[in-house]
């Protein structure tokens, strides 16, 4: 019985396909860790593990995971004004908190693209209430939120998510991942509460 048995379990073996193995997997550890930091680096927009792992012709994530922390480290002790964050669900290279003031230098002549306070209170009602209706945003607001609206779309900020399963299925609004970038968030999550903003 023993023998039938090996016998049916060699030929289950035998018939089981094997995986090629990816070609992102022949890469060592130090040609990932290159790559990765190239990829980030060079990207104008956060990259997530599984692009990252894409453009690398798919090795495992783990090994993708290890690259981004081998950088994160690298970055730490080389003393330069660089860090990794996570920003809207992927990895960009920033420079440190302490060099705001420096780098605003290089942006004075720049004139700055506002945000008017209308516009504010608005996008704060859409990222807190997400997904919302135009209606819902007027009735928080008390004043009418279409031109607004409008434009927080146009710049990238607010994006329709669905429609509402009410009578007349009105748009919904939510934000955007150019929004979780400009305000350095990784998820909607991160922005801060009520007991965040009482301390």
């Amino acid at each position: 019985m023993d023998a039938v048995e090996g016998a049916v379990a060699e030929t289950a073996e035998a018939e089981v396909p094997v995986e090629p193995e990816k070609p992102g997997n022949q890469l060592t550890d130090e040609e990932i860790l290159q790559a990765v930091t190239a990829l980030i680096y060079a990207s104008p927009e956060p990259l997530s593990e599984r692009k990252l792992a894409s453009l690398l012709d798919d090795p495992d994530l783990a090994r993708v995971r290890a690259a981004i922390e081998a950088l994160q480290s690298k970055l730490e002790q080389s003393g330069l004004p660089l860090e990794l964050r996570s920003i809207a669900g992927g990895w960009q290279i920033l420079t440190t908190s302490k060099m705001g003031e420096v780098v605003a230098r290089l942006f004075q002549e720049r004139k700055a693209e506002r945000i008017s306070p209308a516009a504010l209170e608005t996008l704060a009602v859409v990222a807190y209430r997400q997904p919302v209706t135009k209606a819902e945003i007027e009735a928080i607001r008390g004043v009418q939120a279409g031109p607004i609206l409008r434009s927080l779309v146009d710049r990238g900020l607010v994006r329709i998510v669905g429609r509402a399963d009410v009578p007349g299925h009105p748009l919904q609004y939510g934000t955007t991942r150019e929004f979780l970038d400009r305000f350095g968030l990784r998820a909607v999550e991160d922005l801060p509460r009520d007991s965040d903003l009482t301390r």
